[in-house]
């Protein structure tokens, strides 16, 4: 995943009244955390800003005031109506730095005729470098048949990481479909309930 590079100003005022002045003026508070160092309160570019954290553990390059920093985006806070981002945590890395993140799971490919898959497991938790995080594991179900399973132990994960979520954890279940047999049940009552109601026809031209 590649560097983000965004303009970043130090901010000195705080609380609600403040963060409503800064989004009518397209700017996003946020507040970089991590290493031991007191917070380091900015405001960012909201147009910017909302393009770059479009995906999972996006990785942000900020200058601040002529220094820079690398920061990885670890939670972001929306207007539950709007959707507009109200606030961004920032957690501080450097180059070369392990760190933990949750990266979604993105199921490729068609099982076998006449089976479903199920994604039991939506995100994995992995060890990467601060700046070669992945976007996504990738598996594989082409062809799979019903009652194959995929655990962590089974997944390809992206070079340089390693899997922090349980290798026996169950990723994807492969079944048999069941829609044919619940078709096969609504037409057979339909069926049922015509000859029925032809019958009762029957019976009251006979009277």
């Amino acid at each position: 995943m590649s560097e983000q590079k965004l303009a970043a100003e130090l901010r000195t005022e705080f609380g609600k009244g403040y963060a409503r002045r800064a989004r009518m003026a397209n700017l996003i508070p946020a507040v970089i955390y991590g290493h031991g160092a007191e917070p380091i309160h900015i405001t960012l570019p909201a147009k910017a800003t909302t393009l770059a954290v479009r995906t999972a553990n996006a990785l942000l390059s900020l200058d601040i005031n002529g220094e820079g920093h690398l920061a990885l985006v670890k939670d972001i806070q929306r207007d539950p109506v709007k959707q507009i981002i109200e606030h961004i945590d920032l957690l501080t890395v450097r180059k070369g730095e392990k760190v933990t993140v949750d990266v979604p799971v993105h199921v490729e490919g068609e099982s076998a005729p006449g089976t479903v898959h199920n994604l039991e497991l939506t995100v994995v938790s992995l060890e990467a470098e601060a700046t070669h995080l992945p976007e996504s594991v990738v598996v594989d179900i082409e062809g799979r048949g019903a009652g194959e399973h995929i655990h962590g132990s089974d997944l390809v994960l992206p070079k340089g990481t390693v899997l922090l979520t349980d290798a026996e954890a169950l990723v994807v279940n492969i079944s048999e479909a069941v829609e044919i047999a619940v078709e096969e049940e609504t037409e057979g009552a339909s069926e049922g309930a015509a000859e029925e109601s032809s019958e009762a026809a029957e019976e009251a031209a006979a009277e």
